[in-house]
């Protein structure tokens, strides 16, 4: 978005010291001017901000010839040297893995329990399979992504990972939480503004309308209904969410491909059922 641009410049500088180079390295402008970058960033201009996901997927039509594509918020910091090698090698080790996530730690090294992509959240050092990933640092198989395609340009952004992920398992393809891969990231809280309400409960639909076996839509936004009621304690934040749960019925989110039962039972096993 533009707004960041000492931290972007930090980012890339951590970028330009990794031990294994990247091939290349793509910075999306999203409907915003940038600052001048060095001569071996290539930049991609947007004429509008088309979100998190109309953004990644401008960058991957650049990155497509590459085996592997890392995206990275430009408000990171890697903070090793060796985070290239260490990916390379836990890739050549897995034929089958398609998604790797880093693990988020602010300056101090505190990992917050939502950026822990998993149930049981209390050691963010306890990587494995898991079911999601987080959207701040993670790297994508080019050779999933041609099986499975792009990200949900409808999202914008909340959720976008989560299909990701549902997508990717339901194809055979493995996604890691890997909490050695670390990106240093200023703590936040999810920003409770209409517009955040709004996109999170109508992504919850398109999800549900996306991927889910039929029986299981209405258990899932069941649950997701009670489970808001219950936490939002904001009036407006309430009729935001439920403009955008009938939001996520009336509008497009793409096509319908219903999970196998083999994949429900997967997330389940791996401790994430798709009813919560």
């Amino acid at each position: 978005m533009g707004t960041r641009p000492t931290e972007l410049a930090d980012l890339l500088a951590s970028v330009e010291r990794q031990t294994a180079p990247a091939a290349r390295t793509v910075v999306v402008a999203n409907g915003c001017a940038l600052p001048e970058l060095p001569s071996w960033v290539q930049t991609v201009q947007l004429a509008q901000n088309l979100g998190v996901t109309g953004g990644r997927n401008a960058a991957l039509e650049h990155l497509r010839d590459m085996d592997l594509v890392l995206d990275l918020d430009d408000d990171g910091l890697l903070v090793a040297d060796d985070v290239f090698a260490t990916i390379a090698a836990l890739f050549e080790a897995d034929d089958r893995l398609g998604v790797v996530g880093f693990r988020i730690a602010d300056e101090t090294g505190l990992t917050q329990r939502r950026h822990v992509p998993r149930l049981r959240a209390g050691d963010p050092m306890r990587g494995g399979l898991v079911t999601g990933f987080l959207g701040g640092a993670h790297v994508l198989s080019t050779r999933m992504l041609a099986q499975i395609g792009d990200w949900p340009e409808a999202f914008f952004f909340a959720h976008e990972e989560t299909d990701m992920a549902w997508r990717a398992i339901d194809a055979d393809w493995h996604v890691r939480y890997e909490p050695q891969l670390l990106l240093q990231h200023p703590a936040t809280s999810p920003a409770r503004h209409a517009f955040f309400y709004q996109v999170n409960a109508r992504n919850r639909v398109y999800l549900a309308r996306r991927h889910l076996p039929m029986a299981l839509v209405p258990v899932y936004l069941g649950v997701w209904v009670a489970l808001t009621v219950v936490r939002t304690r904001s009036p407006s934040g309430l009729r935001a969410w439920f403009g955008g749960f009938v939001e996520g019925w009336r509008t497009p989110c793409g096509p319908r491909r219903p999970m196998r039962w083999r994949s429900v039972f997967t997330l389940a096993r791996l401790g994430r059922p798709p009813v919560i």
